[in-house]
């Protein structure tokens, strides 16, 4: 039983931009912010992640309507990694809908780390959200599919939708991952062993390993933000690809789950649904506004682009993004209260 059923429809508020003009002046200006802080390591514990530019450093926003603004390496390819679990999450919604997939999936916070065998055990099998690695195997294994090859085709072809073009797998980083990806697989085994995951949980590992592998720009991961931002509807295709009610779903689950244990300080600093990936992207989505990708490999000890994190910070500022931020509103005559 749904606690929380509909009880009118709902509406929205969307808000707008700066002039093109203007948003292109910020963007460049949140990129110039980024290259001052050299602070972060590139991942390592993937052997093929290791060997990545810790220079390069790209921004990008999107805005619903399609218009693009760009700023130094942000046509650069990188793997996708954690960050298509927001994606698959909101496909899997698309196909099952809101209440089953809460219930089977979760969307509360584990506190603990996003490769947690304990949050399982502690939660009596459940994965508690998609942005987790437990939680993201539940969810891949909801992918619509009769056969493992199916399911993989469904994700490829999800994310190239949301991305507006077909996105390629990086062979090198899959085989990587595949040879070091030992925790997803006990994972994925400890959650069929609690009837979490009903197929063949090492056929689900591959596949995730394979949606963590797909190349995408941070030009690609600002449309699929701005995707969520405008309904479902991709802004530069002009193709649906999610309803509404899924991107409100996925935008919520981000906004508490989506940098991990990190959520509440992302949260409380950006004021904006993110997603971060260990290869040094991040998304982050505007509702009714636009979508940032930003692409620097550096992280922070959490595992979060620390040159993303500055950028998007800053455009979050002064775009006027932020969606707890408010001002005194005018009363009659024109003055505030």
């Amino acid at each position: 039983m749904d606690p929380y059923p509909d009880a009118v429809a709902q509406a929205v508020s969307t808000g707008s931009l700066p002039g093109w003009a203007r948003v292109d002046e910020l963007v460049l200006e949140a990129h110039t912010r980024g290259l001052a802080d050299a602070d972060g390591t590139v991942a390592d514990y993937i052997p093929a992640l290791a060997a990545a530019d810790p220079e390069l450093f790209g921004v990008c926003v999107a805005e619903v309507d399609g218009g693009l603004h760009t700023a130094g390496d942000a046509e650069v390819e990188f793997s996708i990694q954690s960050i298509s679990k927001a994606f698959v999450y909101a496909l899997v919604c698309e196909r099952l809908g809101h209440v089953a997939v809460r219930e089977r999936v979760g969307v509360n916070n584990t506190g603990l780390s996003f490769n947690s065998v304990i949050a399982v055990e502690l939660n009596a099998g459940h994965p508690m959200n998609p942005m987790v690695n437990a939680g993201a195997l539940a969810t891949t294994a909801l992918v619509d599919g009769g056969t493992p090859a199916a399911q993989w085709a469904a994700v490829h072809d999800g994310l190239s939708r949301f991305a507006g073009r077909t996105l390629e797998l990086d062979d090198e980083v899959y085989a990587s991952e595949s040879r070091t990806n030992g925790r997803n697989r006990a994972l994925a085994q400890l959650l069929e062993s609690y009837g979490r995951i009903e197929v063949d949980p090492l056929a689900v590992v591959d596949i995730y390993t394979r949606q963590c592998s797909l190349r995408v720009t941070a030009r690609d991961l600002a449309v699929m933000g701005a995707t969520l931002a405008d309904g479902g509807v991709n802004p530069v295709t002009g193709e649906r690809v999610v309803s509404a009610q899924v991107c409100r779903d996925t935008l919520a689950v981000l906004a508490a789950t989506g940098l991990y244990e990190r959520s509440g300080e992302w949260l409380f600093e950006i004021g904006l649904p993110g997603k971060s990936g260990v290869a040094g992207g991040i998304v982050t989505v505007a509702p009714g506004k636009a979508g940032i990708g930003t692409y620097a490999p550096r992280l922070d000890r959490a595992g979060n682009s620390v040159r993303g994190q500055r950028a998007t910070a800053h455009l979050s500022r002064v775009l006027g993004l932020n969606v707890f931020a408010s001002a005194v509103h005018p009363r009659a005559g024109g003055t505030p209260r």
